[in-house]
């Protein structure tokens, strides 16, 4: 299976993505992009910093100065591409990926996202075809740490204004070097686990989505009596919320909870939210004042919809969200801001905070192997052609009382499932029909 990926490159290290292979993509990024300036950021991962130095050569090599920022959450290099005006850039990082792997996610200027269909495709081809790194002179490039930068900014979306009893899972990963930062800006403190940064992931997987690799937060949520727990996944442009109970908050319910406070200082503005997320997520928008926007999952999509409606937020139900202030871009550091701040201000709880979003009953996210995945669709299709449907995503089905949307991951081979329904016998007499038409649960 190819390394260029529908959003990003990634690779096993060595065995899939080397040194070498680094740097023609430097030279191909530039080529394909014409940038004259990048910004680089890596991840902790054993094979980041080579990677990243010949990354960094190839695109030197080919013309382009660099500014190399060192260890950086995939947010933060967004904050740097966007703050530094450069023409582009690159994280280096396989996100939440085991430790053999790694590889890179890419911005064109003001941080517009890369990807298959906006020039990764481009960059594979012209490396197919042979493209080699240019010997000779090299353009410039320059070391900076931008970190309290970065703190700043984030802060500036949101604190703490009362105190909060606050736990924190960096999962290992980059929200062990950034988060830090951004409480001592603060001057806050909060219980920290898993802060060092170790690409192994010694602990658990940095997929917070996941509800295995939140057990230690949630625990030490509930041994602690704290107001929500925060866990970020492995480059910290995700993260996901637990409130005071333990209970992990659905990131739908986060965008709605966003969006609400955003949209009070910017009425009519619009609201992008993933094509997954409950029917409560655009109604509680409009009741905002807002403009509530559908869309397909992916980030790429997301970040596009958005700046052609100047959305000032988007979320997904992966717990990526989306800020119009930060270049149209995700960071879990700048969610975490922000939710800190509502909530402290909100003189509640945050259980209080998401019960408005639970007005439906809800399957969630279930994943099926199928072994023809397009069959399956054709069939829902046809099973289900009374109902409004559209092919935005998969296979959105509506119904007055109930909804559905199956679609194929873009990254792994399985269907994927969200269910919603006005009551929870609703729900459970819809669920009987469609899974067996699905394949087999994963």
């Amino acid at each position: 299976m190819s390394i260029f990926k529908a959003y990003d490159v990634r690779g096993i290290y060595r065995k899939e993505l080397d040194e070498a292979l680094a740097a023609r993509i430097g030279a191909a990024f530039v080529k394909v992009t014409g940038a004259k300036s990048l910004a680089v950021g890596r991840d902790m991962r054993d094979s980041a910093p080579s990677i990243a130095r010949a990354f960094i050569d190839g695109a030197a090599a080919s013309g382009a100065t660099v500014v190399d920022i060192g260890l950086a959450s995939t947010p933060m290099t967004y904050y740097a591409i966007g703050s530094l005006g450069v023409d582009g850039g690159a994280q280096v990082t396989a996100s939440h990926n085991p430790a053999e792997w790694i590889g890179f996610k890419f911005c064109r200027k003001g941080c517009v996202p890369m990807s298959s269909a906006t020039g990764i495709k481009d960059m594979e081809a012209l490396i197919a075809g042979g493209l080699t790194v240019p010997e000779g002179p090299r353009a410039a490039i320059e070391t900076r740490d931008l970190l309290a930068g970065f703190a700043r900014h984030v802060a500036a979306f949101g604190r703490p204004e009362r105190p909060l009893k606050i736990v924190i899972d960096a999962g290992n990963g980059m929200g062990g070097h950034t988060a830090p930062a951004i409480l001592d800006a603060w001057g806050i403190d909060a219980e920290r686990l898993f802060f060092e940064l170790d690409g192994s992931f010694p602990n658990h997987e940095a997929n917070p989505v996941k509800a295995e690799n939140i057990r230690d937060l949630v625990n030490r949520v509930r041994e602690r009596g704290a107001d929500l727990g925060i866990a970020f996944d492995g480059d910290a442009d995700r993260c996901v919320f637990v409130d005071e109970r333990g209970e992990a908050v659905p990131s739908d319910a986060v965008t709605a909870i966003f969006a609400r406070e955003l949209l009070a200082k910017n009425p009519g503005a619009s609201v992008v939210y993933d094509l997954r997320s409950s029917r409560a997520i655009p109604e509680l928008v409009a009741e905002a004042g807002g403009r509530p926007v559908r869309e397909r999952v992916g980030h790429s999509f997301i970040k596009a919809t958005m700046r052609r409606e100047s959305s000032i937020l988007g979320g997904e139900l992966s717990g990526h969200f989306y800020f119009r202030d930060h270049w149209y871009s995700d960071s879990g550091e700048i969610a975490m801001a922000l939710m800190l701040g509502i909530l402290s201000r909100s003189g509640g709880t945050l259980s209080e905070l998401v019960r408005p979003t639970r007005r439906y009953a809800s399957t969630g996210e279930i994943n099926f192997h199928a072994e023809d995945k397009d069959a399956v669709i054709a069939a829902l299709r046809t099973r289900f052609a009374d109902g409004d449907s559209d092919d935005l995503d998969g296979i959105t089905v509506r119904y007055a009382d109930w909804w559905f949307n199956v679609r194929k991951s873009n990254t792994e081979p399985l269907l994927r499932l969200n269910l919603e329904a006005s009551s929870p016998a609703l729900l459970a007499e819809k669920k009987a029909l469609l899974v067996p038409m699905l394949g087999t649960p994963e």
